[in-house]
């Protein structure tokens, strides 16, 4: 995700570079918080950053144990296992360790196991905008 934001806000890096580190992280803690809000939102949405929904799951499960009640991704929604953190230089939001590991197979797909691709972390288009917004406010503000 941090490549992500270095293609999407590249005018703001000089203008954040000059900025004190105090400052920073006040922008950079309000921006995870606000994105892991937002991930948690779709995830729950079970939608795709780009707004279609994820594949469903596989129909050979659901014949062998039965209706599925639960959404995917119930329990890694929470606060828990999705982290946001930042400081001065960056904004993190993600997973460690084993929901780490899960998040990423899902997120790339494993065809050797025919597990398709659904998108949990990235950025949405509203994303983007609200990022960008967020940032003019905060420099306009300074």
């Amino acid at each position: 995700m941090a490549d992500e934001l270095d293609q999407l806000v590249p005018w703001a890096a000089d203008l954040l570079a000059k900025m004190q580190p105090v400052a920073r992280r006040q922008l950079t803690r309000q921006i995870a918080m606000q994105l892991r809000k937002s991930q948690v939102q779709r995830i729950a949405e079970q939608q795709n950053p780009d707004g279609s929904p994820y594949t469903p799951r596989n129909a050979t499960l659901r014949k062998k144990k039965g209706r599925i009640r639960r959404s995917m991704f119930q329990k890694l929604r929470n606060a828990r296992h999705l982290k946001a953190d930042s400081d001065a230089n960056e904004a993190r939001v993600g997973f460690t360790g084993r929901d780490a590991m899960i998040a990423s197979q899902h997120q790339e797909g494993m065809p050797k196991y025919r597990l398709p691709s659904r998108h949990v972390l990235g950025f949405s288009r509203e994303e983007q905008q609200w990022i960008e917004g967020v940032i003019l406010d905060f420099l306009a503000a300074r």
